[in-house]
């Protein structure tokens, strides 16, 4: 069975054959990948075995293409959500849980309330039971600890540091805090 135009994206690569993103993978609709093919902006990779019908010719729906000219990657990595997710391993930094992406929030490690920004070094994921029991307070003005991790992503460097050791179960809460948080993000 052939599948619909609309069931065939392209994946499409750079110059020197690699993806132009990975989260998310970068992908173009069939519309824009024909687009560019006429244009001679791509190179075809691969076809599917579909083929699209205009009044003068028939045209294998590419599935992979390849951009003639490079373009050059972002430095950073977009900050967004899943990224965060990613980052952490989808582990709850305070109980050291692992959930699966619907059980998973994030959280400003200084709160937004008391002067706290959305960046790379002050985010970091949590499950929702966490999230509450912290609320708006600071980790030392509760139960909340940071595992002890240094985590390299994108250009960056991310370490935290806590002052006492503590289980790492899901469910269970360690008395310690947040002693540094100290980044190294190359401009």
């Amino acid at each position: 069975m052939v599948p619909p135009p609309d069931h065939c994206p392209a994946l499409v690569l750079n110059a020197d054959y690699r993806p132009l993103s990975y989260f998310p993978l970068s992908l173009w609709s069939w519309q824009e990948t024909i687009k560019a093919v006429v244009m001679d902006r791509v190179t075809i990779v691969s076809h599917y075995d579909r083929t699209v019908h205009s009044p003068s010719c028939n045209i294998r729906l590419p599935s992979v293409i390849a951009l003639k000219e490079y373009v050059p990657a972002r430095h950073r990595p977009a900050f967004t959500r899943f990224n965060v997710f990613l980052r952490d391993c989808f582990t709850c930094q305070y109980c050291g849980g692992s959930f699966p992406t619907p059980e998973l929030t994030f959280d400003h490690v200084i709160p937004r309330s008391k002067g706290g920004r959305t960046t790379w070094t002050n985010v970091v994921t949590c499950c929702h039971v966490c999230n509450l029991l912290k609320g708006s307070r600071l980790p030392r003005q509760c139960t909340a600890r940071i595992a002890d991790r240094s985590v390299t992503f994108g250009s960056g460097i991310v370490t935290w540091r806590s002052k006492r050791p503590g289980r790492s179960r899901a469910g269970s809460r360690t008395s310690g805090r947040l002693v540094a948080a100290s980044t190294t993000m190359p401009t």
